[in-house]
């Protein structure tokens, strides 16, 4: 397994839409692999896609099991990930490994319908509220080349510089 090199804003390929996975192979499981690795890497990061690492397909992995009294589904490896419904919105602050410098606010769904498929291509569908519903569509977005910076309420007053903290 390896720690993946994050793409990071301005890199264009950012921008880019992923193709979805008609594979399912030992290739792709040894990819996942190595893009949690680079989630845990990363500071306090509940998820990740593989566009954040310069391979454009629909894979995203996402984990808010470490949240206290957060409902979730545990740790999910998504494939061909794609919301079938939403319900309710609600604005949160959100940061992304592709943009470490800056978190912002962004109005997100609070409810989703998630279709999607695991390692071995089979169909699952997932009911997902809260946080867990946030992560999921904060990590979809980079499938299809947008960032958080992208859907912030307002840049002037919805973007905050990260704090820096010292070790």
């Amino acid at each position: 397994m390896a720690i993946l090199e994050i793409l990071t804003l301005p890199d264009p390929r950012l921008k880019q839409v992923s193709e979805p996975v008609v594979t399912f192979d030992a290739e792709l499981r040894a990819f996942v692999a190595d893009l949690e690795e680079t989630r845990l890497a990363g500071p306090a990061a509940v998820g990740i896609a593989a566009p954040q690492v310069g391979r454009f397909q629909r894979i995203l992995i996402v984990d808010v099991s470490g949240r206290p009294k957060t409902p979730n589904h545990g740790h999910l490896i998504l494939v061909n990930p794609e919301i079938t419904h939403w319900e309710g919105f609600a604005i949160g602050r959100e940061g992304c490994l592709s943009v470490p410098d800056y978190t912002g606010n962004v109005i997100r769904a609070t409810g989703i319908r998630l279709k999607a498929q695991d390692l071995d291509g089979a169909s699952h569908e997932f009911d997902m509220e809260g946080f867990e519903a946030r992560a999921v569509q904060h990590e979809l977005d980079h499938l299809d080349g947008l960032l958080f910076v992208d859907r912030v309420v307002s840049r002037r007053t919805d973007l905050y510089r990260r704090k820096v903290y010292k070790t």
